[in-house]
């Protein structure tokens, strides 16, 4: 997904974009930092560097971490909290170096101060995130707070939900155009149909946030400039008229995605319905179908088999024309769908290790005859 943020950074006024391993760098302003967060779609968190040193004990690390003017940045009637990701020969124990870290922050604001900011492990004002690799120690502040795939509209989620950001990914890569109709066929929490028409409609994901954002804390918040940056990305919404149909085969499940398109204010957008997805016809001869099916964890070897099979099936026999795609983790029955495939993207689903696979459905010679292109 690095290509798809870096893309969508540079389209931000983000200047020399670089891709990394599951990272993307820039550089901006503070009005970057604040865009990112508001209107990204595929960003987690936005780290803002702040120092950067070498350590290889625990006393070079305590002091050079001391040596930062820790007073400026947090105000003692906000809160803290360390997170370290490590990979040194040098250091061991990520939570031994974070109570390291905090300490020497503590230490370092109630020499200047006389006192010392709070610790909050859950839901801290300022995060600092500190990652050392080898002897680099790299220190950053954390301008997002909760992950950034927490929209905020999305309250019931089915057994195997998929978060936010992956299922944002997922309809980037289908390559979907928002005038064509789009099927989140096996919907579950909807998420899939709801991050299509935050697409479509080009809503940034930060309209539906409730929990606001870590950048609100620091003392050189700008509030004038963050809410110019929200107007102008609000007015930028579309009264596209959209053909989003969210179905799946049962009605508790139906309710629970009624519910979060509910809350995303996109009833009028989306169609969701109870229908089994063998029993779905396409509306138009072109469109994108998109299924997040069950993997097998809780289904026997032949049953998914043949749920996959079925699946190949019924996108050769029922959509032609269509741009069809499937997301599993069961690399094994992915080869039962019997179709030969345009790619196969690797893609993270929680820890689950799967592959986002997209097969076109081509029609021959027939020529489209769209009503709706």
């Amino acid at each position: 997904m690095e290509e798809l943020l870096a893309n969508e950074l540079s389209q931000f006024g983000a200047r020399n974009v670089q891709i990394g391993n599951r990272a993307v760098s820039f550089r901006g302003d503070k009005g970057t930092i604040y865009k990112a967060n508001f209107r990204s779609r595929f960003a987690l968190r936005i780290l803002k560097p702040i120092k950067q040193f070498a350590a290889t004990n625990e006393e070079t690390y305590y002091g050079r971490l001391k040596g930062l003017a820790w007073e400026n940045i947090i105000p003692l009637d906000k809160t803290f909290a360390v997170r370290v990701a490590l990979g040194s020969e040098y250091f061991s124990h990520s939570q031994f170096m974070a109570q390291k870290a905090k300490d020497a922050i503590a230490d370092r604001i109630r020499d200047k101060k006389g006192a010392r900011p709070n610790v909050n492990l859950e839901n801290p004002n300022i995060p600092i995130h500190i990652h050392i690799r080898g002897d680099q120690v790299t220190v950053s502040l954390d301008s997002s707070g909760e992950s950034l795939h927490m929209r905020g509209y999305r309250e019931h989620t089915g057994l195997a939900p998929i978060n936010e950001v992956l299922a944002a990914a997922i309809v980037e890569f289908s390559g979907w155009e928002p005038h064509l109709p789009f099927y989140d066929a096996m919907c579950g929490a909807g998420t899939i149909a709801i991050e299509a028409a935050i697409k479509g409609l080009n809503i940034p994901p930060g309209l539906f946030r409730k929990l606001g954002y870590a950048f609100e804390h620091w003392p050189d918040f700008d509030k004038p400039l963050f809410d110019t940056i929200a107007e102008s990305a609000l007015d930028r919404i579309s009264d596209q008229n959209l053909r989003i149909f969210a179905t799946d085969a049962s009605s508790n499940i139906i309710s629970k995605a009624k519910k979060n398109i509910y809350n995303a204010e996109l009833e009028d957008d989306i169609d969701c319905s109870v229908m089994d997805f063998f029993e779905l016809k396409p509306i138009s001869e072109r469109g994108t179908v998109v299924l997040n099916p069950p993997y097998g964890e809780r289904m026997d070897k032949d049953d998914v088999d043949d749920l996959y099979k079925r699946i190949g099936d019924a996108f050769k026999q029922n959509f032609a024309g269509h741009t069809c795609l499937m997301i599993s983790s069961n690399l094994e029955s992915l080869k039962k769908v019997g179709l030969k495939s345009t790619f196969k993207k690797p893609l993270y689903n929680g820890k689950l290790e799967c592959r986002l696979v997209r097969f076109d459905m081509f029609e021959g010679s027939r020529k489209h005859k769209d009503q709706y292109l």
